[in-house]
């Protein structure tokens, strides 16, 4: 009787749980390092509670292979919801760091360093900030409170910008006779 091993996607998240880079780089090279093929998988590959590869790595502190898809150049979801709770990574990185501060923290920082958005809840309404629950976690309510701000204040300046396009047309379209608009 034949046995097939592991899918490249259970090998991935396997790597993922037990933060093993030599299993996870030998998954890359078996993809032949090809950037669109290495994303596709790391955003499709899921267990059975949809949790992907950067949730495991996040719920599971495994730093050293979170650290090299975030390197990874490609289309990686950064902000993929699981389907029990629709947390994404970094509610699962806020949860980690109710146990483990410090390295909860990092890995926090380093999912918002690359555009994780603090200000998506999950099926509870909770945004990362509201699973906090321990005093101890001073840094990482500084850290979402700020990355939270600067969201804001870049969706303002986004605002902005697309009012000044609209009214810029406007003024545009002020200035065409009538008789040539007709």
């Amino acid at each position: 009787m034949e046995t097939e091993g592991a899918s490249f996607g259970e090998q991935l998240l396997d790597a993922s749980r037990r933060n093993n880079v030599d299993l996870l780089e030998t998954v890359f090279s078996d993809l032949a390092n090809d950037h669109k093929k290495i994303a596709d998988l790391i955003n499709s590959s899921k267990d059975p509670f949809g949790n992907t590869a950067l949730h495991l790595s996040c719920k599971y502190g495994s730093w050293e292979v979170l650290d090299k898809i975030l390197d990874l150049e490609g289309d990686i979801e950064i902000d993929p919801k699981n389907n029990i709770d629709g947390e994404t990574p970094l509610h699962c990185a806020v949860k980690y760091s109710q146990t483990e501060p410090e390295h909860g923290t990092f890995i926090a920082s380093n999912l918002i360093q690359v555009g994780a958005d603090p200000r998506l809840k999950n099926n509870n309404n909770q945004r990362p900030i509201d699973l906090i629950h321990s005093e101890e976690l001073d840094d990482l309510i500084d850290l979402l409170q700020g990355a939270e701000l600067a969201a804001d204040h870049a969706n303002e300046a986004i605002n902005e910008s697309e009012a000044e396009l609209i009214e810029d047309e406007d003024d545009d379209r002020e200035d065409v006779p009538i008789s040539a608009a007709n």
